[in-house]
């Protein structure tokens, strides 16, 4: 694409994009003294800085445990037998599942850092022009799109090596193929490595959404210089 095309393309999406309006303000961005190499690199700023954010939030300890939004839970059909459980006096084996399932999230979520900063690097016009002229979710789903399935790939090994040093993963899968050959459970929760990979990538998606909201709501607090440059120039 020439560079007059790609001003054209640029100025279109950017002044009708969420995020160049400050809430409260609607002020359009006046573009004309940024470059193109700028306004791809201010996006690209945005991409990397929300994903950085979401990853350091979920991989630490209790970042996913400590966290109402993410934490994962037992599968739904599990839910009525860890209450029995604990009626039974066996409450501490119940969190210690759902502590080791956890566990393993957070120590799964670093991994991400490469595959989602690999993925801003390859973002070309188009993907810029989803980006801009999408919703709310139009990063989120850019992430998603171009990450799910090697994250999960890179996932699982680490997430099957924490659950088993609960020595529970064990347990859980025999439950859950019982469970199966009843029709209880389907799919990911079969597998207890592959139900947490999966509600692992599910909280990490989340929470880029959260970051989301908070560049769209307000690019200028960010305090990054190049996005109050391309995303905060307000008259």
């Amino acid at each position: 694409m020439n560079r007059r095309c790609f001003n054209r393309l640029s100025t279109a999406c950017l002044v009708g994009s969420p995020f160049l309006f400050h809430q409260g303000l609607g002020h359009a961005l006046i573009l004309s003294d940024l470059s193109n190499a700028q306004a791809s690199q201010g996006l690209k700023v945005a991409l990397e800085n929300g994903a950085r954010a979401a990853v350091a939030s979920l991989g630490r300890p209790n970042g996913f445990l400590g966290n109402d939004k993410v934490r994962i839970p037992l599968p739904g059909y599990l839910e009525e037998a860890a209450k029995l459980l604990r009626k039974l006096g066996q409450g501490a084996r119940v969190d210690e599942l759902v502590a080791a399932m956890n566990g393993a999230a957070e120590e799964a979520v670093p991994l991400a850092s490469d595959l989602l900063v690999g993925a801003v690097k390859s973002m070309n016009v188009q993907d810029a022009k989803k980006i801009l002229n999408g919703g709310d979710t139009a990063i989120t789903q850019f992430f998603a799109d171009k990450t799910r399935v090697p994250l999960g790939d890179k996932f699982l090994p680490l997430v099957k090596k924490t659950t088993a040093k609960a020595n529970l993963a064990e347990k859980y899968n025999q439950i859950a193929a019982k469970a199966s050959a009843m029709g209880l459970v389907k799919g990911d929760q079969v597998s207890i490595e592959r139900y947490v990979t999966g509600k692992t990538l599910d909280g990490l998606y989340l929470m880029i959404g959260e970051e989301e909201k908070k560049i769209r709501q307000d690019p200028v607090g960010t305090g990054s210089a190049i996005l109050k440059k391309v995303f905060g120039s307000l008259r």
